[in-house]
C-alpha cells in the first residue's frame, strides 16, 4: 500500500528480511537521489534480527553466538523483530541540490520529534527525550530506570538520508537481553505495550506514523 502526504511517499511493505530490505533501500536511494522518484518512507516489520552500526563494541554484541549483521548507519548494535514498526525514510535534505552542506542533526531531531508525537497520541503523554541520548524515551520511575520506546540510526548519502527509526509496538522484549542496546548498560527498553498497559499493534500504530511523517521534511 503507498500513499503520499506532504510531498511524502509512504510504502508499507509488510514483512521482509533485513537484507532483502536493505537492498530495497539502495535501490529508492538512487532514485531518490537521481531526481526520478519522490521523498520516500519505507514501513515495514523484520524477522528477528541483530544489526550493528559502525560504534558497536565487541563487549555489545551477544556473547552466544547469535548472528549479528554489520551494517554502514551510525549507532551501534539494536534489535528487530515482530511487533517493531520499522521506518525507513530516503529523503533529500535541504541543500542537497546546491551543494550547501546538509544538516543532519536538524533531521534527527525532526525524526525524534515526529517519533514523540506518536507516541503521545497513542497516549503515551511522559515519552521525551534524554540530553546526549538520541531516541525517545520513557523517564525513570517506581518501574524502573529510564527506558526507550524508539530508536534511530541515521546514515546521509549524496544528501539523501538512509536507515532510520524503529518504534516497539508489542515485541518479545526479550530480545534486547542478548545485546547491550545501544551500547547503553544504565537504561532499558520498552514498548507501547508494556508501558500502557493494553495490546499496541503495529497496525494499530502504522497510520498514526503516516499521518506524523510530514515533520520529518521540516
Amino acid at each position: 500500500m503507498t500513499s503520499t502526504v506532504a510531498g511524502l511517499t509512504s510504502v508499507r511493505v509488510g514483512t521482509i528480511d533485513y537484507l532483502t530490505g536493505w537492498d530495497e533501500q539502495r535501490r529508492v536511494h538512487e532514485a531518490v537521489v537521481a531526481g526520478e522518484r519522490p521523498d520516500t518512507v519505507l514501513l515495514l516489520e523484520h524477522p528477528s534480527v541483530y544489526t550493528a552500526g559502525k560504534r558497536t563494541e565487541p563487549w555489545d554484541r551477544p556473547m552466544d553466538g547469535t548472528p549479528v549483521i554489520d551494517v554502514d548507519r551510525g549507532g551501534k548494535i539494536t534489535w528487530h523483530g515482530p511487533g517493531q514498526l520499522v521506518g525507513y525514510p530516503i529523503i533529500k535534505l535541504p541543500g542537497a541540490d546546491s551543494g550547501l552542506p546538509v544538516d543532519v542533526v536538524a533531521f534527527v531531531r525532526r525524526t525524534e520529534q515526529m517519533l514523540r508525537d506518536v507516541c503521545v497520541e497513542l497516549g503515551l503523554t511522559a515519552a521525551g527525550f534524554v540530553e546526549g541520548r538520541s531516541g525517545v524515551w520513557v523517564p525513570a520511575d517506581e518501574r524502573g530506570p529510564e527506558r526507550k520506546v524508539a530508536a534511530l540510526g541515521i546514515r546521509v548519502a549524496r544528501g539523501v538520508t538512509q536507515h532510520g527509526f524503529s518504534i516497539n509496538c508489542d515485541c518479545d522484549l526479550s530480545a534486547y537481553d542478548r545485546i547491550v542496546p545501544c551500547g547503553l548498560r544504565d537504561v532499558g527498553t520498552t514498548s507501547l505495550t508494556a508501558e500502557l498497559g493494553r495490546p499496541v499493534t503495529v497496525a494499530e500504530v502504522l497510520p498514526v506514523v503516516e499521518r506524523h511523517l510530514p515533520t520529518l521534511l521540516g
